[in-house]
């Protein structure tokens, strides 16, 4: 079934040489991807909930317990300007959020009612949205439609003969949203943090989509976000969207914005 399959990751290339250098930063790899403490919304324990943006932004497709992830994380601490330990421990991390938050929509701003337009409700994992809930940026919408015919070809060859709960992969969960809704989220939601529903959301740009990779489609629970990241869905995401300039919050797999920075690629 689609929704448990597995996108392989690009092996190993050749630059993807651990050597005995790089062994023991490997033995402490294996141990910190499982225990690392460290906060972002919540107390988080490792880092195997990002493997595949970890590969992605370290261009490796070796294990994470492997010396060859781990002279690939020393690879990625040179360009840096820190020391090649190999090891991604706390500081490392860090340092690679930061670079995939550099990624996202930046400032954020309100969107134009001109630059917004009514998407079609088939677009929608939720077919019962509110027809007020259905606004994208024109431009990010253009390119979404163009990721989801590429994303298809590759994941839903025959898609006529997939089930309908397997086609709601790649759906927009939610899209534009108003400061006024989202205030009204907050006041249904009053116990929820600043992290779950933000005070200055992406998605006021109409440039934020929340899109359908699995699991509970916006839950937050390590479990759920275990099962998203391990979707076909989710993988073709983390090595295309950029082609179309779309670059995802690492902490929610499901969200991704449009920034419109494409990824150069060779014709």
């Amino acid at each position: 079934m689609f929704a448990s399959a597995i996108v392989s990751q690009p092996g190993a290339t050749g630059e993807d040489r651990g050597g005995p250098e790089f062994e023991n930063a490997a033995k402490k790899n294996s141990v910190l991807m499982n225990s690392l403490k460290w906060n972002w919304g919540k107390t988080q324990t490792g880092w195997y909930l990002y493997v595949p943006l970890l590969k992605k932004t370290l261009s490796t497709g070796a294990d994470p317990e492997s010396a060859e992830f781990a002279g690939a994380v020393a690879r990625w601490q040179i360009d840096q300007g820190e020391a090649a330990t190999g090891i991604l421990d706390r500081k490392t991390l860090f340092l690679l959020i930061g670079h995939w938050q550099s990624q996202r929509i930046d400032p954020i701003y309100e969107a134009k009612p001109t630059s917004l337009l009514s998407a079609p409700i088939a677009e929608f994992y939720d077919r019962a949205r509110a027809r007020s809930l259905l606004k994208v940026d024109r431009e990010a919408y253009n390119a979404y439609r163009e990721m989801l015919a590429e994303a298809r070809k590759d994941l839903f060859p025959r898609e006529n003969e997939q089930p309908d709960s397997e086609n709601l992969y790649l759906k927009i969960i939610s899209s534009y949203r108003s400061p006024a809704y989202q205030a009204e989220l907050r006041k249904k939601e009053p116990g929820a943090t600043r992290a779950q529903i933000a005070f200055r959301s992406p998605h006021f740009t109409g440039r934020a989509l929340d899109i359908y990779v699995g699991g509970e489609p916006v839950s937050t629970k390590d479990s759920n976000r275990a099962v998203q990241i391990r979707s076909a869905a989710y993988l073709w995401l983390v090595e295309n969207a950029e082609r179309f300039g779309f670059y995802p919050y690492f902490y929610e797999p499901w969200h991704w914005e449009f920034t419109g920075k494409r990824l150069m690629t060779e014709n």
